[in-house]
């Protein structure tokens, strides 16, 4: 038997990430084969049609502008206030809710999620999240000390499923005192589904009736590619509903960076509260700020810096909107051929209204994507099913994709 020395806790933990290592898989593929034989399906980052990354012009060029000690200093452990300020703005835009607000930085959408998990379940508890799911949710648990239970995400008619989503906070909520819901909208990773308005209402419906009983409910929500998901105003419109809350339904919003800004590497973002009681979200900054204490200490001021100059002068700020529409649009239209292909060949894939993947149920979705390796398509498997990135295949590849996932599933 071979000795370990880790906490009992940590032993045997091994960190295996089917994203990563679908990734790796094609990048071994493109050394043998060449980048322009390769289908790249399989990591959450924009590349061009010439399979680089893409970056935004306007944001390198005021990266580059900022002075070495803006980069390199130390930030406020909860964040630059006019970053603070910046983020809550960006992520309302027009569609602020009735409610006091507060937020602090994060190490990324990640992080915002940690802090989340880390601080408004109790450890032993369970947390609420979509079937379909970015799988670290399930890592941020484990590590905090709570466990991930699911909802289907999908009824037969692959509707929300309301029904399925309301019996399992109820049940949870018979052996809780508390309890904090993840939903992952709009753009959802992996599937791109979005929750309408109506559904939203429904959502709120049931999570404001267990409020009635004294329950306390946290409602996550986790918007890392809501800049790939549409009109900014019209995909934010759901965000007036948290005005006016019961103070014991706590709404959190987990804000990143990596995406609206192709700044993935730079790892900052924020997680905003929301209550209509100003004591919570005084506590909610000062237990984020405790938390960001205890893991970074404080997170990227370069990159906190960089969004506030964006955003504060007009010509630049219109400049970056079109150069990340035009980053949008180009994902848009791949994911097109693949939604009107997969229809027109008879591929069952899940509800897509935006963002960065398309997924697809299997029964092994393991063994379809080693089957796709014959064609040099590389997808990420699922537990449920297989995630296509239309943030990553380039336009002229993506034409075959769906027909070719389901010859190899047959």
């Amino acid at each position: 038997m071979s000795m370990t020395m880790a906490a009992t806790h940590a032993a045997g933990r091994k960190l295996k990430d089917a994203i990563f290592d679908a990734n790796k898989a094609c990048n071994e593929a493109i050394k043998i084969h060449g980048t322009d034989a390769v289908t790249n399906a399989t990591i959450g980052v924009v590349l061009n049609e010439d399979g680089k990354l893409a970056t935004l012009n306007t944001v390198e060029k005021i990266f580059r502008s900022l002075e070495m000690s803006e980069l390199v200093a130390y930030a406020p452990i909860a964040g630059l206030p006019d970053f603070l300020d910046a983020a809550i703005d960006w992520v309302f835009a027009d569609c602020k809710p009735d409610a006091h607000i507060g937020a602090v930085a994060t190490a990324s959408g990640t992080g915002a999620i940690h802090h989340a998990i880390a601080n408004y379940a109790e450890r032993g508890d369970a947390v609420l999240t979509s079937d379909w799911r970015w799988g670290t949710y399930d890592i941020i648990c484990n590590e905090t000390g709570k466990r991930l239970e699911t909802f289907k995400l999908f009824d037969r008619e692959l509707n929300f499923n309301i029904t399925d989503f309301a019996v399992n906070v109820d049940a949870l909520l018979k052996n809780q005192k508390s309890l904090l819901v993840i939903l992952n909208t709009p753009a959802h990773n992996p599937t791109g589904f979005a929750l309408s308005l109506d559904e939203w209402d429904k959502v709120l419906d049931v999570l404001k009736a267990q409020a009635s009983t004294g329950k306390k409910i946290s409602l996550l929500v986790d918007v890392a590619y809501i800049d790939f998901a549409g009109e900014k105003n019209s995909t934010r419109a759901f965000m007036k509903k948290f005005g006016n809350l019961p103070a014991n339904l706590f709404v959190m919003i987990a804000f990143s960076m990596s995406k609206s800004f192709t700044c993935y590497g730079q790892r900052t973002g924020a997680l905003i509260g929301l209550s209509s009681d100003a004591t919570v979200v005084d506590e909610f900054k000062e237990v984020g700020k405790y938390s960001c204490r205890a893991t970074w200490s404080n997170v990227n001021r370069g990159a906190q810096a960089l969004l506030v100059k964006l955003t504060r002068d007009a010509e630049t700020f219109a400049a970056y909107e079109a150069e990340r529409n035009a980053l949008y649009q180009m994902v848009k239209r791949r994911a097109d051929v693949f939604v009107d292909e997969a229809k027109a060949c008879g591929l069952r894939m899940l509800p897509y209204t935006g963002g960065f993947f398309l997924a697809i149920p299997a029964e092994n979705p393991a063994a379809v994507c080693d089957k796709l390796h014959d064609e040099l398509i590389f997808a990420v498997p699922l537990k449920l099913g297989i995630r296509v990135a239309a943030c990553s295949t380039a336009f002229d590849k993506m034409h075959g994709v769906a027909e070719k996932i389901l010859r190899a599933m047959k």
